[in-house]
């Protein structure tokens, strides 16, 4: 299935092998509240985790998104980190990162956390179906409260 992108772009699965470059633009997008390496190399090696990565055309990766299901099919999956390279942003990637991680968890429910102040992040989670769920207050690092949002499919 195709996930609309701006050209050339191309989702395709990452592998342990983009640890080091996932790494990297994690620290560049997310600041004080990138995922450790080691972290981000378990959820590439964990069994049952989706990973996806955004390149492009020259083979640049310029986003990604992982996502994680419980053995349990009743409890929802999770996005677990998705970001965009900030000169690639607002150019429906997140968005095609997003869908195409949700159809490969295949759950009917799905569920993330955003900071509460990313008001662009939160506007493609709604457009995308998702909605407020609960608050986790001081979640990020620097205090800052988290919004747990979850979206149901069909």
């Amino acid at each position: 299935m195709r996930y609309s992108t701006i050209p050339p772009i191309e989702i395709l699965a990452a592998s342990l092998r983009d640890v080091h470059a996932v790494h990297r633009l994690e620290k560049e997008i997310f600041l004080y509240d990138a995922y450790p390496h080691l972290d981000l190399a378990f959820l590439f090696l964990t069994p049952g985790e989706v990973n996806l990565k955004a390149v492009n055309g020259a083979g640049q990766l310029v986003g990604f998104v992982t996502g994680s299901r419980s053995w349990f099919r009743s409890l929802p999956a999770w996005i677990v980190t998705l970001g965009v390279a900030p000169a690639y942003q607002r150019q429906g990637i997140g968005r095609g990162l997003l869908l195409a991680c949700e159809d490969r968890l295949s759950r009917r429910r799905v569920r993330l956390t955003v900071r509460k102040s990313n008001f662009a992040a939160i506007r493609l989670y709604e457009q995308c179906g998702y909605q407020h769920l609960y608050t986790k207050p001081h979640y990020y690092r620097n205090g800052e409260d988290g919004l747990v949002m979850e979206k149901t499919r069909d």
